[in-house]
């Protein structure tokens, strides 16, 4: 037994230093506190210089309103802060620091120096953080922190830090993450004298007209993540209380508006570094935030592939809590379900762009009849034949970036598509007839955004001709979007007319027990009605023991221990309506890969033809229900540089 021990205050020093350990990790956690600082005193430029990967040096200066002689030692002291004074604000906080613990924890384990002027003051002055001597320097308005020798007075935690390159890269993302949430602030890095990034002040940004903030916003996210990123991403925004006769967008008392870009699926990474989060312009990390983007991407993305976005969610202050974690960049939302439904349809929205909405003109292309399986292949008429269309230069791999281009048609006498678009199905053979010489006569195979099938190659692919080139199509999963997205189409029908949207389970004939933890147990007994719509049987046989006695009729054949353990997982953890969302496209999914069209079937021209059509037609089309992408284009450029024309 160890000897007892008095207990005792531990000294003010001890104490800073316990802190710090929360507080600062490496030079980058110094650089993101000094910025939140700079920030908060309304600075338009931040400049951060480094040695060694900042830990030899971190030097943070700003243009803000800078800080009085007189207030600069309590700047230094632990819970001396400006930005919060009661309860109320703590409860409201609109500044991204309040603890009042940075800067002492800084100066507990490391070298620091804070040189000020204040607005309108008439000199600047400097405080040596060891000593406390206060001496009169020049400087103009604004704030410089100069931190030296970073874990000098705690050597254990210095060995703990990585390579200078490794720090360095630490800290320019420190830098980067607010510089993407202010384009109206100028940011530069400096690293050994040499200047790394430099992003200058937005012109615009602080504006409140949104569509000059939103320039100013798309050319700081091109100027820090690239032009590569604008090209391959799609703006979005999205405000609950938008839409009153929508159940997502009912709040309007406290709207949660969701801005930003999302990155289509081609542009998915296989690492997550370029996933920004800003609650009120402070960048989190959020499990209900992840999670409710890499939901809406559920059925376009490939395998393991991580979506990139950055989004900027605003709320009302007093309805999230920053106060979770010394590091303040985790949250806590007073209703998370909201706010993991707004971002999930705002994402949603921008992925599935209706070719309807496009600022082409050209309304949603609709099918004669469907494509209900692989059994029964209907000869689809084309609805659009009349439209032509303007110049394709610069096109990219995304349908509706096709069908931006698409021209509207002059009136003519001759006989026209119906007001929804469409032939009336079934069409007749004159009606056939009459629209292939419509389309052949009046108007170039090339009209359409996906072009006119030539032939099929090996069963598997579709080759058509556009105005660019070649297009190539994997008949199965464009097929197998087409029908996912009718069948959810139809649930979500069948949803708002009050029938049952139960999904058909399959009694086991014998049920699958497991030893299951408590909160499996608890969420067993508090989800039975999500279960039973999901088509999941599980009942309690003991505290410590569940038993499924039924499965999805779809998924009869999977593991109905793992699928319900995976299944009461979510539910623990997310609120059901999302789980029962997620857990009903997942079967939709299979359906519809089961009755998607298969490889070696023979289509001639004609429902080559209409599957095309459909493809243009459908949200999401680009890529099939498993992420993989159904078409691509080779444009004539390619096509000449392989046979080597023109040289």
């Amino acid at each position: 037994m160890p000897p007892r021990r008095a207990i005792l205050e531990l000294p003010d020093e001890l104490i800073s230093q316990i802190a710090a350990g929360e507080v600062v990790e490496r030079p980058a956690s110094v650089v993101r506190e000094l910025i939140d600082n700079a920030l908060d005193a309304g600075a338009t430029q931040i400049t951060v210089r480094l040695l060694t990967g900042g830990v030899r040096l971190v030097a943070v200066e700003d243009d803000g309103i800078g800080i009085t002689p007189e207030e600069l030692p309590l700047a230094l002291k632990r819970h001396a802060t400006s930005k919060i004074g009661n309860l109320a604000e703590l409860e409201a906080v609109r500044t991204f620091g309040f603890r009042g613990e940075a800067l002492a924890a800084i100066n507990a384990i490391a070298d620091c120096q804070l040189s000020s002027r204040a607005q309108g003051g008439a000199a600047a002055w400097a405080l040596d953080g060891r000593s406390g001597e206060l001496r009169q320097v020049a400087r103009s308005t604004g704030t410089s922190v100069e931190v030296k020798e970073l874990f000098f007075s705690t050597p254990a935690r210095r060995k703990f830090l990585k390579t200078d390159a490794t720090e360095l890269a630490h800290c320019l993302e420190a830098v980067r993450r607010p510089a993407l949430a202010r384009p109206d602030v100028g940011f530069a890095l400096w690293h050994e004298g040499r200047l790394l990034e430099q992003w200058r002040a937005q012109p615009g940004a602080a504006f409140q007209d949104d569509l000059q903030a939103n320039a100013a916003r798309t050319r700081r996210l091109a100027d820090v993540l690239g032009e590569g990123f604008i090209e391959q991403s799609l703006e979005l925004d999205y405000q609950t209380g938008a839409a009153p006769d929508s159940a997502a967008r009912a709040d309007t008392s406290h709207p949660v508006r969701v801005r930003g870009r999302v990155g289509v699926p081609d542009a998915a990474r296989s690492r997550a570094d370029q996933q920004f989060c800003y609650v009120n312009g402070r960048f989190v990390r959020d499990r209900v935030l992840g999670h409710a983007v890499r939901s809406a991407f559920d059925d376009v993305l490939h395998g393991q592939r991580q979506p990139v976005y950055v989004l900027y969610i605003d709320i009302d202050p007093r309805r999230v809590d920053v106060n979770v974690h010394p590091t303040k960049i985790e949250v806590r939302f007073r209703d998370s379900r909201e706010v993991h439904q707004a971002v999930r349809r705002a994402v949603q929205d921008a992925l599935s762009v209706s070719r309807a909405g496009q600022p082409g003109g050209a309304p949603a292309l609709t099918a004669a009849t469907p494509l209900a399986s692989s059994q029964t292949t209907p000869t689809l008429v084309p609805a659009q034949a009349g439209w032509r269309q303007a110049e394709m230069a610069g096109v990219g791999h995304r349908v509706s970036e096709l069908g931006l281009l698409w021209i509207r048609p002059e009136p003519t006498g001759i006989d026209a598509p119906t007001a929804t678009g469409a032939y009336l199905a079934p069409p007749s053979n004159d009606a056939r007839q009459h629209t292939g010489e419509l389309a052949n006569t009046d108007y170039p195979d090339e009209s359409w955004p996906l072009g006119r099938a030539l032939a099929q190659l090996h069963g598997v692919y579709i080759l058509a001709q556009n105005a660019q080139g070649l297009v190539i199509v994997d008949m199965h999963a464009a097929h197998e979007r087409i029908v996912y997205e009718r069948l959810k189409a139809q649930m979500d029908a069948r949803g708002q007319s009050g029938a049952n949207q139960g999904v058909t389970s399959q009694p086991l004939l014998i049920p699958a027990s497991f030893a299951a933890s408590a909160q499996e147990v608890a969420t067993t007994d508090g989800a039975a009605q999500t279960l039973e719509e999901l088509g999941m049987e599980i009942s309690v046989l003991s505290p410590r023991t569940l038993a499924v006695r039924a499965v999805p009729a779809a998924l009869f054949q999977a593991d109905p221990v793992e699928l319900a353990r995976s299944l009461l997982a979510e539910l623990a953890q997310y609120d059901s309506a999302s789980v029962l969302l997620r857990a009903r496209d997942e079967l939709l999914s299979t359906m519809a890969c089961h009755g998607a069209v298969r490889a070696n079937r023979k289509l001639g021209i004609e429902e080559m033809n209409a599957l095309l059509r459909q493809m243009e037609a459908t949200d999401r089309s680009d890529q099939c229900n498993h992420g993989r992408p159904t078409w691509r284009q080779v444009n004539m450029a390619e096509l000449d540089k392989m046979f080597l024309r023109g040289r």
